[in-house]
């Protein structure tokens, strides 16, 4: 179906270019914006080394990239920031809501390992309504719903839930209980069911099933935890009988961080399908929803996670290790190779549903040791004929099974599942 498919690639002066990612990359009703570092564009350096100087350069990065589609900050949906040190999310916090006017999006913070340029204390990305559209949408007027429910914890700089067109992204959820607003206790098992409890709460208060997930991320702050949160995780999925009917469960990444915000041990987000809509799509019965959930053979099966689940004109990517698919073990312990293996797990799950990887529109990639970002883009770029997808970069203290590198992928579905007004 990639012959139907228009997407609007596009950089800027104004913010800094990359050669292995385009700043901003539309189809349908979103915009995917890439990683921005604290780069002065005019410069091409790091700002100085000062965590609020930086996060402010982030943002200014990214609402050059949107101004420059004649977008605003208030279009954004949903905002990732990755930090080096998780002391200073009260410093950003200090710098980010000065960004937005009417709103504030969702959100994800993360400290990481490693950031991709060496000084650099802080990484955002972000996603916004697309209201020029690209084929096959037409323009529409802007109208985001944002709201927070009463039974989740609230956050001073972030919305639960925000929708556009049919989707709604929640933001991450920490282990807290909505009452008391502390973390629980009773280590990772309670520490999981929580925050699952978090994001169930804020889909029943806008009237949406648990199964209308389509994509969950999950971060971890111990790779030893990710059995103990998978046991839990079991218990969530499936949620209703049509779902267990077909043994849905939705696409997923597992990120291990080296720290989370009130020192948590595990945080989840999630993208869920939307049939009531916001304009400009129409409402849908909630009987009328398809989501296409998709595995095949030619890449690894995970009983946890599917490999690629398409709703409206979107397809999440479960993250990728390098897991030859006839054997189920990590190819050799280099990262070339291991890089290779993701972007061809990838490849084939999107040639299975007819798609090619000029298709994808977002890309990210989790590196155990940042000074190997040099390598997968030798390997990285051989994979597109076209404009390059948006994508970010972090290094990670660990990857499930040891593995070197892991990538997961967004890509752009023409085709569209129901609805696809």
């Amino acid at each position: 179906m990639s012959g139907t498919i228009i997407k609007l690639s596009r950089n800027t002066n104004n913010a800094p270019s990359s050669t292995v990612a385009t700043q901003t990359v539309a189809f349908s009703h979103y915009n995917n914006i890439s990683a921005q570092l604290p780069i002065a564009p005019k410069s091409g350096n790091i700002v100085a080394d000062d965590i609020k100087t930086q996060a402010k350069q982030c943002l200014t990065n990214i609402k050059a990239v949107i101004e420059s589609i004649d977008h605003v900050m208030d279009d954004v949906i949903k905002i990732n920031v990755f930090l080096k040190n998780i002391t200073d999310i009260d410093a950003v916090n200090d710098v980010y809501a000065s960004f937005f006017q009417d709103y504030l999006p969702t959100r994800t913070t993360v400290a990481v390992a490693a950031l991709p340029l060496e000084g650099a204390l802080v990484q955002m990305d972000a996603l916004i309504s697309n209201g020029e559209g690209t084929t096959p949408q037409a323009p529409c007027d802007l109208i985001k719903v944002a709201k927070n429910s009463k039974n989740a914890p609230t956050c001073s700089v972030s919305t639960h839930t925000v929708a556009f067109s049919h989707y709604n992204n929640i933001s991450a959820q920490l282990p807290v209980d909505p009452k008391s607003g502390e973390i629980v206790t009773g280590g990772i098992k309670n520490q999981t069911k929580q925050c699952l409890s978090n994001i169930k709460a804020i889909l029943e208060s806008i009237d949406v099933p648990f199964d209308d997930i389509v994509k969950v991320n999950i971060f971890v702050k111990n790779p030893a935890d990710i059995d103990a949160i998978n046991e839990v995780y079991t218990t969530f999925f499936p949620d209703s009988a049509i779902a267990r009917a077909v043994a849905y469960v939705p696409a997923r990444s597992t990120m291990v961080v080296a720290a989370l915000p009130m020192d948590a041990l595990v945080q989840i987000d999630a993208v869920i399908s939307h049939g009531d809509g916001t304009p400009p799509q129409a409402v849908e019965d909630r009987h009328g929803i398809i989501i296409r959930a998709s595995n095949t053979q030619n890449a690894p099966i995970n009983a946890l996670s599917t490999q690629t689940v398409a709703f409206s004109h979107y397809n999440h990517i479960s993250a990728q290790l390098p897991i030859d698919a006839k054997t189920a073990n990590l190819v050799a312990d280099d990262v070339t190779t291991q890089a290779t293996q993701c972007l061809n797990n990838i490849k084939a799950i999107v040639e299975s549903i007819d798609h090619v990887m000029d298709d994808l529109v977002k890309v990210n990639i989790q590196v155990k040791n940042i000074s190997d970002i040099a390598a997968i883009d030798k390997v990285y770029a051989s994979f597109f004929k076209g404009d390059l997808p948006a994508r970010t970069v972090v290094g990670v203290s660990a990857i499930p099974m040891n593995a070197l590198v892991q990538i997961d992928a967004v890509v752009s579905n023409a085709e569209g599942t129901p609805p696809k007004l």
